[in-house]
């Protein structure tokens, strides 16, 4: 990996981001600190300056030098020294500091001073007495100094580790992430060579890429369903529309060599027209599956009572269950609304289409029974018959386009009913479910 390429990431940008803000934050607390901690000790080394000056200077000036002098022979005082110079600036008595230039009397002030060979800092107070002559009173500043040089090499140590491990650590969330994107950028390459079984990589974390990828792995689960659906609904339609249209050319040879009068000719004719229709409808069924899944329709919703269209699905295909021997019952456990958000005439096509099923594939005296419970929102609605069933292994099968479980093809129809019920679910955010019974077919529909 290039180094271009890790500059380049969020991850480690945005580390390098939250490290100089830390930084800043750390340095800026550190000055303040500093500052505090300064002010607070010339605060009590000018309030110990003031209280040795206020017991000195009430007394002689020979009693003043007689006390420097023997101070003056502990070594220990060096910290804290003390001088009396006369009105010239020499000393008089005490330890021997320099007269501090330029004169500030009665107030603290720092100043420079050699003792016994050793220059160093001194904080100090000047006092001009009465007969000229002067006063100092003064207090190393070498511990305060070497107090805050420590500190200040304390705090380059830290500042200096911590932004070495937060680099580091930049670096390594920076690897990281050009890890997960080099992966997700091969399986996105071999995506793109027509291998639809990969997915991009996810991780337990559940992060912003992991998110990200979970919703567009998704979306390649569609979108495999979807090209498989493609090839199989090509496949399905070269080998469904392959019989009637042989049948259309065979009625229209026979048409040709065979009609001997108008009459023959026209049911020849009549036969093609037929094929005609069915093969129109076919398509018909095709363009409303696609206009279904399109989508558009959504924006048509309303709330509509479920268990209105089904009664009256029900009421309409009454005299053609009639017709064919089966008692088509509609039921509920109660008479409150089960309301939902979608188009009614969407919805109705789906019932309808699932009862003319139950009516299709159900023998004489058999029963089909339409069932909506539920309440609000919350709505199942089933379609329940005692024909031939749907095996268990054809349940997801039976839902593409030309699929039909009956094999012989004997049965009236396309293979695209339960693919438009399907449509229409998935448009209304509904669950469709065909459930295995010892008799019949049970096929239900729920909404949230």
């Amino acid at each position: 990996m290039r180094p271009v390429e890790l500059l380049r990431t969020s991850g480690f940008r945005l580390a390098l981001a939250f490290l100089l803000v830390f930084g800043a934050a750390a340095g800026a607390l550190f000055l303040f600190v500093d500052w505090q901690m300064q002010r607070f000790l010339d605060q009590r080394t000018d309030e110990w300056l003031q209280r040795e000056m206020q017991s000195l200077q009430i007394l002689p000036t020979d009693e003043i030098a007689s006390r420097l002098s023997l101070r003056s022979k502990d070594s220990t005082s060096i910290e804290r020294p003390f001088s009396l110079f006369d009105a010239n600036g020499s000393l008089l008595s005490g330890m021997a500091l320099s007269y501090p230039q330029p004169l500030a009397f009665d107030m603290p002030m720092d100043f420079a001073s050699s003792i016994l060979g050793k220059r160093d800092h001194y904080r100090g107070l000047l006092h001009r007495r009465a007969d000229g002559s002067t006063l100092l009173v003064a207090q190393s500043l070498h511990e305060q100094r070497e107090f805050r040089e420590r500190l200040e090499n304390a705090t380059l140590f830290a500042s200096l580790t911590t932004a070495v491990l937060g680099l580091l650590g930049a670096i390594a969330v920076g690897f990281g992430a050009v890890r997960r994107l080099d992966a997700i950028s091969d399986t996105a390459a071999q995506i793109m060579k027509g291998d639809l079984t990969q997915r991009l990589p996810t991780g337990r974390a559940g992060g912003d890429i992991d998110r990200l990828a979970t919703v567009v792995n998704e979306m390649l689960n569609e979108i495999e369903r979807l090209m498989h659906e493609v090839k199989g609904v090509c496949d399905n339609i070269a080998h469904d529309m392959r019989t009637p249209l042989t049948r259309l050319l065979g009625s229209l040879e026979r048409a040709r060599r065979r009609a001997g009068s108008v009459e023959e000719y026209h049911g020849y004719v009549d036969e093609s027209l037929e094929e005609v229709r069915n093969i129109l409808k076919t398509f018909g069924a095709l363009l409303r599956i696609s206009e279904v899944e399109d989508g558009l329709r959504r924006s048509g919703f309303v709330e509509v009572d479920l268990k209105t269209i089904a009664r009256d699905a029900v009421e309409f295909f009454e005299p053609a269950a009639e017709e064919c021997g089966v008692s088509l019952v509609y039921t509920s456990s109660s008479d409150e609304p089960a309301v939902i958000s979608g188009d009614p005439s969407l919805l109705f096509e789906a019932i309808a289409n699932l009862i003319d099923n139950a009516i299709k594939f159900t023998p004489r005296n058999g029963q089909a029974i339409v069932r909506v419970e539920g309440q609000g929102h919350a709505v199942t609605m089933t379609v329940e018959d005692t024909g031939i069933g749907i095996p268990a292994e054809d349940a997801e099968a039976v839902l593409r386009r030309f699929y039909r479980a009956e094999k012989s093809r004997n049965t009236a129809g396309n293979g695209l009913g339960l693919s438009l019920v399907s449509a229409v679910a998935r448009l209304h955010g509904m669950r469709l479910e065909i459930l295995a019974r010892p008799v019949g077919t049970c096929v239900r529909l729920s909404a949230e």
